[in-house]
This record gives structure tokens, sequence and C-alpha cells, in this order.
């Protein structure tokens, strides 16, 4: 009996789904500060116009070889470039990837977990000392929260693309919007916070150089799920007549805004309660700013709120947080689920099954290596540093190998499967893009400039991770 793989039921279901796996950590926190560090509205210039002009087409790829080939990443390289030649490994290094990236996003989200419990039950006075995060990534309990979590995600798995993703997508996104917006509101009723929007929002072109645009695309990659094999599996799962380049867009657009107005709520809540706060100090890590930072600040709110108010605001924002990070999270272990359940012809209850068993073999030793082990603590160096194996799954799949994959992308569908099918597939559901400016545009840059930008980007960030070496010379 062949396995049913599921659908979404409408254009919206897919929308809702795509945008939950897109907003994630970056968009909360990471985007928001990249952006005031980076010449504020200059770097968000910067930023949309990579969305558009190189994000844009390859996501519209990415879903139409999954409609196409209704399979997987490996599946879709390989059946459609009729072997298992070099592309079948392409494929590969798609199912890889999202599964060593859901082994970072477990570690993260279930500190988020712990600091959205802490927050609710009125301890946001212990997460705000310089000790708290150490002792909670160090802490055995850390593990019965791994074990909460990984029960939720894969009881959502198992629901299938329609009663699990998609019906999670279909509460959390729009839930996840309110909040944000009432964060906004409430954000902008404090003092000094017109100068929080002010840094964030007036352009400073001075500060753009070669390592902000590089940094502006990688971001923009990550943040739009590419180079993960989400939107070919998720393309899979598209109703082969709904419209591929409106519903690529709605997305895009979706995952900017969140990112845009997270910027509107984080950055004057930092100058409204620290208004001496120098942005280039700073860090554009999520985990530094969510962990260490941000509590602080969400602590000082107390002079004005009360400490209640203060533990409410920041319960807020952890859930917020956290509902971004699980809906991410569910989208990228689904990859490898789909992987078993396509090529290996497994039901999707054991696919579930498997992936949760491989997952939790990785996630523990990972969660352990941040201080509970030393040899997993200190697991090697590189770059001028010593790297724990957390470090290292985050700087290899995290933060470096999506550019290449989309690299791959860019000249599968070029060169192998070429522009004609490509174009044919979008024109399923848009009989507008046949001949349109977009396919023009699509036809000309997925073979020539967008993948020679993805290729310089990862050699310069392979460059700059693991040899202190920037190709941009700053």
């Amino acid at each position: 009996m062949v396995e049913d793989r599921g659908q979404f039921s409408s254009r919206l279901g897919f929308v809702l789904a795509a945008a939950g796996s897109a907003v994630g950590l970056g968009n909360l926190v990471a985007f928001p500060v990249m952006a005031s560090k980076n010449g504020g509205a200059a770097f968000l210039f910067i930023y949309i116009g990579f969305v558009a002009l190189v994000c844009y087409p390859v996501m519209l790829s990415e879903i139409a070889m999954g409609r196409k080939s209704q399979r997987n990443p490996v599946g879709a390289f390989s059946m459609m470039a009729g072997s298992k030649g070099i592309w079948n490994w392409a494929g590969k290094l798609a199912i890889l990837t999202p599964f060593m990236i859901a082994v970072f996003y477990s570690v993260i989200t279930v500190w988020i977990l712990v600091y959205l419990v802490y927050a609710a039950t009125g301890n946001l006075d212990f997460l705000s000392q310089s000790s708290a995060f150490g002792e909670v990534t160090a802490s055995p309990s850390l593990f019965i929260y791994l074990v909460v979590l990984l029960a939720l995600v894969f009881f959502i798995l198992m629901g299938g693309v329609r009663h699990g993703i998609e019906r999670l997508a279909r509460i959390l996104m729009p839930t996840l919007a309110v909040m944000l917006l009432a964060l906004v509101l409430f954000v902008k009723t404090l003092d000094n916070a017109g100068a929080g929007i002010a840094f964030y929002l007036i352009p400073d072109f001075s500060k753009i150089n070669g390592s902000v645009i590089n940094a502006a695309l990688n971001h923009a990659f990550f943040s739009l799920s590419l180079g993960m094999g989400i939107l070919i599996t998720y393309g899979s799962y598209f109703n082969k007549d709904d419209n591929i380049p409106q519903s690529t867009r709605m997305v895009a657009v979706a995952d900017t805004s969140i990112a845009f107005f997270a910027g509107l709520m984080l950055l004057p809540a930092i100058f409204a309660f620290d208004p001496n706060i120098n942005p280039d100090d700073l860090s554009t890590s999520s985990v530094g700013l969510i962990f260490n930072f941000l509590p602080q600040i969400f602590l000082s709110m107390q002079g004005a709120v009360g400490y209640v108010g203060a533990s409410n605001f920041a319960t807020a924002f952890f859930a917020l947080v956290f509902f971004a990070a699980l809906t991410s999270l569910v989208s990228i272990i689904e990859i490898p689920i789909a992987y078993l359940v396509d090529e290996w012809e497994m039901t999707r209850k054991r696919a579930v099954y498997v992936q949760a068993s491989l997952l939790a073999v990785i996630v523990i030793p990972a969660v352990m290596s941040l201080g509970m082990v030393e040899p997993l603590t200190s697991f090697t160096s590189y770059g001028g540093g010593v790297k724990s194996l957390f470090d290292v799954i985050s700087d290899v799949f995290y933060e470096t190998i999506l550019p290449f994959v989309g690299f791959t992308v860019c000249i599968f569908c070029s060169y192998r499967w070429k522009m004609g099918g490509l174009s044919a597939e979008l024109a399923v559901g848009d009989k507008s893009y046949v001949g349109s400016r977009l396919e023009k545009y699509v036809s000309v840059s997925l073979g020539t400039i967008i993948p020679a930008i993805l290729l310089l980007v990862f050699v310069n960030t392979v460059a700059t991770k693991y040899f202190a070496v920037n190709l941009f010379g700053i």
C-alpha cells in the first residue's frame, strides 16, 4: 500500500505553512539588530532588494521542483534529472542540512521554552542575572523540557500535512502576528521609544560595505527557508492548480513584514529602557540577545509598569519567539520525514518514530556540549576559537551550507531541468507567467547572476568562519 503523502487544503494553507517555516528567531531578533547596526533603513532596502531579485527566483524554483516531482528533495533531483548521479547527492545534501539544522533549532527552542516558563512563573529577576543562561544550559532539568518539546513537535508531525503542519500554521501564524502588533503598540507608548524608531528607520548609507551586503543576503536566504529542502517538500504538497508566483510573493511579503515589525517592537523597547545604549554594542546573535541582554531590558520595565507588568511583557515576548521557533522546527523536521516516506516507503507513523529517534541521538550530545561535558564543550577549534559540538553544527549547517544548496538548485533548474521546464511548471495556475517580465528576469538571472552571487557568499562565509579571512577585506 502506497502511503498518502498528504496535501495542503488550500493556497492559504500553503502560504501560512511556508510563512511559518520562514518566520523564526532571525526575523524577531537578529534582523532588527542587524538593521540598526548597519544603516537602519539603508540595510532594509538592501535586504528587500535581495529578497526580490535573488531569493524570490530561488523560491519559485524550489517550489516548482517540488510540485512537478511530487517528491522530497532527493526524489525531486533524481526523478527530474532522470538518474541518481550527482544530482542525487545534491538532494541528499538538502536532506542532511535540515536534519542538522533541526538539531541546532531544537536546542535553541528548548532554551526558549525554559525562559518562557521562568518568565511566566515570576522569575524574571533570575533570568536577568548574567549567570542565568549558563545555569540554564548546564542544568540536567533541561532534558525534561527537551522531552516535552520533542513530544509536542512529533505529535504535530504525526497529524500529517493537513491536520498537523497546516493546522498548526493556521493557529499560530495569525496569533503570532496579533501578538507582535500588540507589543509594537505597547512599546510605542513608552518614553524615548521614538529614538529607537528613528535609529531603526532613518537610512545611513555610510555603514553599507561588502560585509554588510554579504550578511544581508545570507540572512535573507536563511529567513526564507531557502537551501533547506523545505520549499521543495512543501511544493510537493501544493495543489497543481494553484498559482506559485502569487503564493510565493505572499510568503516573502509575510516573512519580511514580520521582520520589519519586529524591529518596531525590539529597538524602541531597548532605547526606552536604556536611552544611552550604543547599538554597535548589541550582538547580532539571536542567542546572545534573547538569553543574555533582553531579560535585563524587560526587568528594567518594572519602574514603569511594575514587576508583574514587566514579567507579563517578558512572557508575551518569549511566547512570541517560542511560537515562531515551533513552526520553523516543525517545518524543518518534516523534510527528512518526507524523505523516509517517499524513498524508503515507510508509513508516516514509522517515519516520525525513526526521525524522532535519530534526532534525539544528535540533540542530546548537542545539549550536553554547552557546559555539561567538557570533551563536547571543547569539541574542536577553527577560525581562531574553540568550538563546541553545538557550535560546529550551527556554523556548518546554519551559517554556511544554505547558499551552496541554493546554488545547486539554480544550476539544476537552468541547465538540467532547463528553463523551459521551469517556466511551464510556473505557468500552471498562472497563465500570465509565460512571456511576462518575471519569466524573462528568472530565465536570465537564475543561471548567471544569482548562482554567482550565492557561490561568492558561500566561499566568503567559509573563508570568514573557518579561516578568519574576509574576502571583502573588511
